[in-house]
C-alpha cells in the first residue's frame, strides 16, 4: 500500500502546472490514488474541478487559477460530438461581442452533473465523429444565428466559408450530420449556405 501510495504521489509531483489529473489515471489501488489526491488538495496543488478530474494550476496569492469553464467540459466530455451553442458558438467564431452568463455547450451522448457550463442534449447520432466548431456551426445553422450574430447571415456565410477553406470545418460532415437533425431551419439555412458557397467557388 504504501508503495502504491508513493507511486501515485510522485506522478502527481511530475504532472506539469497547467494539467488535469484523472483519479483513474493514477497508479496503484483506488484507496492510494484517493489518499494523494486528499494530500494533494490539502496542500493546496490541486482542485477538483468535476467528479474524478482535478486541476493542478498555478498557485498565487489569491490561490489556484482555474481553467476556463469549457475547457472542464471539454476534458469531461472529450472533444467529438460536443460543442458551443448559443452565444457560445457565435464567439467561437467570433461573430458576437456578447458574452453569455454562462458558457453553453451542446452534446450528443449523456453528460454528468456539476459541469460549470449549461449543456443542452442534441439526439442526433450522426453529430458523434463532429468537431467543436462543426457542433457549433450546426447549432448556429439551426437558428441560432438570427439572435446570436451581431452582423446577421452575411457575417456568418463568410465566416463558415472561411472555415471551410481552411479545414476548421468538414462541410461532407456538415452535411451528413444535418441528415439527422429535425430542424426545418438546419434544413433551410443549409441549403442558403450551400447556394453562398457555390456561389464564391468553395463548392463546385
Amino acid at each position: 500500500m504504501t508503495v502504491a501510495l508513493g507511486d501515485a504521489a510522485r506522478k502527481l509531483q511530475r504532472t506539469p502546472v497547467g494539467s488535469f489529473v484523472h483519479a483513474s489515471s493514477l497508479p496503484g489501488s483506488t484507496a492510494a490514488s484517493s489518499s494523494a489526491l486528499k494530500r494533494a488538495r490539502e496542500r493546496g496543488e490541486l482542485v477538483r474541478v468535476a467528479k474524478g478530474v482535478y486541476w493542478k494550476g498555478k498557485r498565487t496569492r489569491y490561490g489556484m487559477a482555474l481553467p476556463p469553464a469549457t475547457d472542464i467540459a471539454f476534458e469531461v466530455l472529450g472533444t467529438r460530438g460536443v460543442g458551443p451553442t448559443g452565444f457560445s458558438a457565435a464567439r467561437w467564431f467570433g461573430l458576437t461581442t456578447q458574452i453569455p452568463p454562462k458558457p453553453a455547450l451542446a452534446v450528443t451522448g449523456k453528460s454528468p452533473k456539476g459541469l460549470p457550463v449549461i449543456v443542452t442534449y442534441r439526439a442526433n447520432l450522426q453529430r458523434a465523429s463532429l468537431t467543436p466548431a462543426e457542433i457549433a456551426a450546426l447549432e448556429l445553422l439551426r437558428g441560432d444565428w438570427e439572435t446570436t450574430v451581431d452582423d446577421g447571415w452575411p457575417a456568418l456565410s463568410r465566416a463558415l466559408a472561411v472555415a471551410i477553406t481552411g479545414r476548421r470545418l468538414r462541410w461532407a460532415k456538415l452535411v451528413k450530420a444535418a441528415t439527422g437533425e429535425r430542424s426545418s431551419a438546419l434544413r433551410s439555412n443549409m441549403k442558403r449556405l450551400s447556394e453562398d458557397l457555390t456561389a464564391s467557388g468553395i463548392l463546385a
